[in-house]
């Protein structure tokens, strides 16, 4: 399964484009729509600055490989792009050992799954609201 216009989208819509490179939240130096590794594998610089297409190659070949990594799922695609998009902002080590992860694997209908994604709405360990709005909207397209 391949990740649709839908997870791009949704990644977008949370992660906004910037085109310097900047700390996130937790201190991460991130660029572009959350990239913080470059394709090369060396992570971004405080200074470093790309173009908008460069934002766009890097998201979409960062999403490709995520996608992939994940392995497959008993999902359809509106799951299949929620999960994704988790996994864009927590990591593939998080999700992969993540109850999040085991609940879809057992039934990826279980009602319980939405509340599984509002568990990752910290930072720091503190409650952000910004991924509590992210969580909420990946719940939603997950069970859409």
């Amino acid at each position: 399964m391949q990740p649709s216009q839908n997870c791009i989208d949704l990644i977008k819509k949370f992660e906004g484009l910037r085109l310097n490179a900047y700390h996130d939240s937790v201190n991460v130096v991130t660029i572009g729509w959350g990239t913080t590794m470059y394709p090369d594998g060396s992570k971004p610089k405080i200074g470093d600055t790309i173009v908008s297409a460069q934002a766009e190659e890097y998201l979409i070949g960062d999403v490709k490989r995520r996608s992939a990594a994940m392995g497959i799922l008993p999902v359809n695609q509106n799951q299949f792009d929620a999960l994704v998009c988790f996994c864009y902002n927590v990591g593939l080590g998080a999700f992969n050992k993540s109850t999040l992860r085991k609940k879809v694997i057992a039934n990826a209908n279980d009602p319980e799954i939405a509340a599984q994604f509002m568990r990752w709405n910290k930072a720091g360990g503190q409650v952000l609201n910004g991924l509590t709005k992210r969580r909420e909207a990946e719940a939603d397209l997950y069970f859409s």
